[in-house]
């Protein structure tokens, strides 16, 4: 076999099932967002961006992020600190705080759902202390505040790990040597963090905010679970487009404006924490 053709025949399963599962559906989404009848149109979109619910949707999704994003990435640095500088159960550590991967975004709302509603664990403890009279409703239209903060926090416990992962990986490369070398000058723990750390973790940063920004933007059943039709977002204005009002052309248009603010919130990160070319560790 020829040496120069293994590398593209290796890839050719990955290629392949790219293609069927991801270009293709892909292409016909983005077909349905440009026709209406027969020929091309830009109408979806102009009817997706005039519906009452697109700028109310659109500034949940966006708020919803930057909310939870940083409070995550702060979260996952702090963790992932702590997690390298153990020497004993390290591993035991990180498999812990690892357990809400393994949990679904729908099993994650309704373990919020069971703690926050009116016979929920919440309302149990502060009438068991004798906080409260009688159970309260936590996640009603009255407090959109307290509807907000219980999906905020059940995203948060729910994904934080996917950049706890790649930060642990990303700091586990840096070489002892740096911190050594800037313990010797002097440098104390918070300096080699800033000095140190963070400059050498850019790649896995990078990684990690993208893959997490994009999934802030495709939130969906955590907050179905939780908040129901009282916090609108993208995700879930798509859903009622394609099951609730039978109009698929306005679904894929709203995918199309949900991929567009993805690729342009990455397109930001990548230049912000981009990597200087040659730049190794």
């Amino acid at each position: 076999m020829n040496a120069r053709l293994l590398p593209y025949l290796l890839i050719l399963p990955v290629t392949l099932f790219l293609c069927v599962f991801f270009l293709y559906p892909f292409l016909l989404v983005s077909k349905q967002a440009f026709t209406q009848g027969a020929g091309f149109t830009l109408e979806n979109f102009r009817d997706v961006a005039s519906h009452w619910k697109f700028p109310i949707s659109l500034k949940n999704t966006l708020l919803l992020a930057a909310v939870v994003v940083p409070v995550q990435l702060a979260l996952a640095l702090l963790m992932a600190t702590m997690v390298n500088r153990m020497e004993k159960g390290r591993d035991l550590v990180l498999y812990v705080w690892t357990i809400p991967l393994g949990i679904s975004d729908l099993a994650a709302g309704i373990i919020w759902l069971a703690i926050f509603e009116q016979s929920g664990f919440l309302n149990s403890m502060m009438t068991g202390l004798g906080l409260a009279e009688q159970p309260m409703n936590f996640l009603s239209y009255q407090s959109p505040l307290m509807v907000f903060t219980a999906i905020a926090l059940a995203e948060i416990w729910r994904a934080t790990a996917i950049m706890l992962v790649i930060l642990v990986a990303g700091i586990g490369l840096i070489p002892k040597e740096y911190y050594e070398a800037a313990e010797v000058f002097g440098a104390s723990p918070w300096q080699r963090f800033l000095r140190v750390t963070l400059p050498l973790l850019r790649p896995s940063l990078q990684t990690a905010l993208i893959l997490r920004v994009v999934l802030a933007f495709e939130v969906f059943a955590v907050v179905a679970a939780l908040g129901g039709t009282l916090f609108p977002v993208l995700m879930g204005e798509i859903y009622s487009y394609q099951f609730d009002l039978q109009n698929s052309n306005g679904a894929a248009a709203l995918a199309l404006v949900v991929l567009g603010i993805s690729i342009a919130f990455t397109l930001v990160i990548l230049r912000v924490l981009r990597v200087p070319k040659g730049a190794t560790i």
